[in-house]
């Protein structure tokens, strides 16, 4: 891999073996096996392959996981049901309700209903409070990654130009209070853009680090970077290309071969930030469990 490329499934799999080492001892001296549950609703093809992939990475480091796979004309009624029976299950430390949600289903209030201390999305309220105060339970999987991925590339976060460009509840805007706190992988000064802002090019020009989150192919081209900047590129877009086996290839949100030629260091996609989100996922599910067995002792 190119010198300028950093490679999330290299740290992802750092991580992951962290966190396998850290379970192994847990059943070890607690005879605890961290267990997550996962909420599927309906056939999307995205959605079925994400939950794939993060039952494979849990099966890979000793997470006990479940999917329960609701069809996609349920009710609000039967999920929430579901959700509060998944509450009082013991052996489900985590619970993931896999997004996005059909559109007759309220994704709020079902989030709503997890309990905070199993919401390994971090995206409750209550989650979201404790993150804007500085003193986060849960930080989600995808905004923990890229911090991650930072500080494992030594790239300095403290006093950098930060843009990040989107504003999602699930990246953009944790994210970017994850980069202003007071303490190591903060302290950077942030601005966050969207599809109002209306000087782009102008900021992202003057940022030292870019992350990008807009979901829309070529948000960032080449004439919009400075030489020796950083990109991280959070976008995962379906092309249509004849020449591969499923007919599409994944893009980012950024020109990767316009911008790859000016910046120091970019994530490619795939293999950068998606195995980063699911790693820190399997770190949020094993910080889960260390909860429950602080309560039952």
């Amino acid at each position: 891999m190119n010198k300028n490329i950093i490679d999330g499934k290299k740290i992802a799999f750092k991580v992951s073996q962290d966190i396998k080492n850290k379970i192994e001892i847990m059943f070890r001296d607690y005879n605890m096996v961290p267990g997550l549950a996962v909420i599927l609703i309906g056939d999307n093809p995205a959605s079925i392959s994400y939950v794939k992939g993060k039952e494979k990475a849990c099966k890979n480091v000793g997470i006990f996981t479940q999917t329960f796979k609701m069809p996609a004309e349920s009710t609000f009624e039967s999920i929430s049901k579901l959700i509060l029976s998944l509450n009082a299950n013991k052996r489900f430390h985590g619970i993931l309700l896999q997004l996005p949600l059909p559109k007759h289903l309220d994704s709020e209030k079902l989030i709503e209903l997890i309990d905070p201390q199993k919401d390994v999305d971090g995206i409750t309220s209550q989650n979201a409070g404790l993150l804007l105060l500085g003193n986060p339970r849960f930080v989600p999987a995808t905004p923990l990654g890229i911090q991650r991925m930072l500080l494992e590339e030594n790239i300095k976060i403290d006093g950098a130009k930060i843009l990040v460009i989107g504003r999602s509840n699930l990246v953009g805007l944790p994210l970017s209070i994850l980069l202003l706190q007071k303490k190591e992988g903060g302290n950077a000064t942030v601005t966050i853009a969207h599809t109002r802002t209306k000087n782009i090019k102008e900021l992202s020009l003057d940022s030292d680090i870019i992350i990008v989150a807009s979901g829309v192919p070529n948000t960032l081209s080449g004439k919009m970077v400075k030489k020796g900047s950083i990109v991280i590129d959070v976008g995962v877009s379906r092309k249509p290309d004849q020449t591969k086996k499923t007919g599409y290839k994944l893009v980012g949100d950024v020109d990767f071969d316009e911008v790859s030629q000016i910046v120091s260091k970019i994530t490619p996609v795939p293999g950068g930030v998606g195995p980063m989100t699911i790693a820190m996922l399997l770190n949020n599910v094993y910080l889960a469990t260390t909860f429950s067995l602080k309560k039952a002792n």
